[in-house]
């Protein structure tokens, strides 16, 4: 298996190689009229080729771009590959975007074809169409209720996956052949976390060593099932998404079921059962939350379990197991454990941790229920995974694991983490300035700070561009201070600033669940931004603060705070659809707020 991604030209011909070897057992998986409904290996091929073949009738060449909004759905994957066994080279956008960002996207990456899941979406799109003027062709997945408009055509999906199959097929295989590694797969804008999106060109051989690497990790230290499946939430047009939840199933041949969204990830896990998920940190957080405040509850013999647990996983952690420890882990295991796995379909392998830091204590308590729990690390101008934990290293929740499989990794001077191999982008599309500031003589500069362990695993402290440097040159990681926040019950969202100042402050968003259940117990009624101007509500969120800054250093103390006026979110451009937050925002917006604590 990993031979055959190996020796892989590109990714359409890895996907069909897969498909030919299992053409009848099913491969995408989506929940339709209440029932979940999955679409074969070769139904799937089929609509590949047959879409492919369209876009090329529709006067698209080898090389042009096309963009895909879309929710995750069977569509976005069959999309992605037919774009490119067009020749053409596929263009991810956020189905979040508002209009300005369709128009950035739109115009940087002169798309000449949009394809688009639904009349909704088509929303903010439509503007952005009409503003660039670039695209000649829009394709609704569902029916877009339009048939024409401006410069561009609209077509319907469904007509364009008829036709000849075997004649489409044989087309594909024709053109591929002509594709190699180092050609442009797609170009992914990157969230925006520090200003405007930027295009990285994920060239095909790219994404093939990603999931070389990944792959590997999975046959050595889990080894495949017939019925490996993935339980597909983060949005498709993020990298990590796309290769960890896309492309390294198909290179397994695993299948790759669609959840129907935050709300319903709970009901979907039970249902679909999956052995791998691909998530970031916050959605741990969340997790997390929620199985201690459900098992507290509970209280008695299910609440004394959980700290038995988390005890006994704190002292294995650090390397100070206890006398007593195997006998009240076996305990565990046979009352608690097995509950907690089922809430996850309990046939899970491996949960993997990606696109931010990892607070150790949330990977430590999952571990601790009896969870594998892998903490990797990377960014899109990698492809995007660089590293990742695996039983086989020894998992150490202070690091994100050594180097995969075709990855070289070194530390600059100043701490800044290098990679080098097939995994690095060819750069920012139309943007060679900043391709040369990033990639030096083949390493890539990741932008984050960190070091290697005694075992070669990267151990990452903050990035670079986010270090707080104070008034008195000391250099102080916000990450680590915001993740300790967020773990406390009372805090649901935290930034910390303190750049050129004497010392840290903190932007607050109390915890909802929280804040009801205060009201309720201290007999106020519930409102949240009233609530924040009320002194012992504020006096029992700054006991909170006071319990982390406990477990800090002088300068990482938080003297001071003030609540946000929301929940950071993506609709409010504070947060990116990969739950990281957007720090240059909440500063435009909070930074009067966040200066007046130096005053107060």
């Amino acid at each position: 298996m990993l031979s055959d991604i190996d020796s892989a030209n590109n990714l359409v011909e890895l996907f069909l190689k897969r498909a030919d070897e299992r053409p009848d057992r099913a491969f995408l998986g989506a929940k339709r009229d209440g029932e979940w409904q999955t679409i074969s290996w070769g139904e799937a091929a089929d609509q590949v080729c047959l879409l492919a073949e369209s876009l090329r009738k529709l006067g698209l060449k080898p090389g042009d771009r096309v963009c895909l909004v879309s929710e995750n759905r069977p569509e976005w994957c069959i999309a992605d590959l037919a774009i490119m066994a067009a020749g053409c080279i596929t263009v991810p956008a956020y189905v979040t975007n508002t209009e300005r960002d369709h128009i950035h996207i739109l115009d940087n990456s002169g798309a000449k074809a949009v394809i688009v899941s639904t009349e909704k979406l088509l929303g903010p799109l439509h503007g952005a169409l009409q503003a660039t003027g670039i695209a000649d062709h829009v394709i609704g997945i569902e029916d877009l209720h339009r048939q024409q408009s401006g410069s561009f055509g609209f077509h319907q999906w469904e007509n364009l996956v008829q036709g000849d199959a075997a004649a489409a097929r044989k087309a594909v295989d024709e053109r591929i052949a002509g594709i190699g590694r180092g050609d442009t797969a797609c170009i992914i804008y990157t969230s925006g976390t520090g200003g405007a999106p930027r295009g990285v060109m994920q060239h095909h051989g790219a994404i093939l060593c990603n999931i070389a690497g990944a792959a590997e990790i999975l046959i050595e230290d889990f080894g495949i099932e017939d019925e490996e499946r993935f339980l597909s939430f983060l949005p498709a047009s993020h990298a990590y998404e796309h290769t960890g939840g896309q492309f390294l199933p198909i290179s397994v041949g695993a299948q790759i079921y669609y959840s129907e969204g935050l709300e319903k990830l709970a009901s979907n896990i039970e249902e679909t059962r999956p052995t791998i998920m691909v998530v970031v940190p916050r959605l741990f957080e969340v997790l997390r939350t929620r199985i201690m405040k459900q098992v507290s509850k509970q209280g008695g013999v299910a609440e004394k379990l959980m700290n038995t647990a988390l005890e006994v996983g704190e002292r294995r952690a650090e390397g100070k197991k206890k006398f007593g420890d195997g006998l009240k882990d076996a305990v565990v295991g046979r009352l608690l454990k097995p509950k907690i796995r089922q809430r996850f379909g309990g046939r899970i392998k491996a949960m993997v941790s990606g696109g931010a830091p990892l607070n150790p204590e949330v990977g430590i308590f999952f571990e601790s229920m009896g969870l594998t729990m892998l903490q990797g690390y990377g960014q899109t101008e990698a492809g995007p995974v660089v590293a990742c934990n695996r039983p086989a290293a020894g998992i150490a929740m202070h690091s994100v694991g050594p180097a995969m499989r075709g990855v070289e990794v070194k530390i600059a001077e100043d701490g800044e983490i290098l990679c080098r191999g097939e995994l690095v982008m060819h750069g920012y599309w139309q943007n060679q300035a900043e391709t040369d500031r990033t990639i030096k003589d083949g390493w890539l500069h990741t932008g984050d700070i960190g070091h290697l362990d005694e075992k070669d695993r990267i151990v990452i402290t903050d990035r670079k561009k986010d270090m707080i440097v104070n008034d008195k040159g000391d250099n102080i990681a916000p990450q680590k201070v915001e993740g300790m926040l967020t773990l406390q019950p009372e805090i649901g969202q935290a930034m910390v600033a303190g750049d050129k100042r004497p010392y840290i402050v903190g932007l607050i968003v109390p915890d909802a669940e929280w804040a009801v259940d205060w009201a309720r117990a201290n007999g106020k009624k519930f409102d949240l931004k009233a609530l924040q101007d009320d002194p012992e509500f504020r006096s029992a969120v700054r006991k909170a603060v006071d319990r982390v800054n406990k477990d800090l250093s002088v300068i990482e103390k938080v003297r001071q705070f003030a609540f946000a006026d929301e929940g950071f979110t993506i609709e409010n451009e504070e947060m990116t659809p990969s739950m990281k937050i957007r720090r240059h925002k909440i500063k435009e917006r909070y930074g009067d707020r966040l200066d007046g604590l130096y005053r107060s």
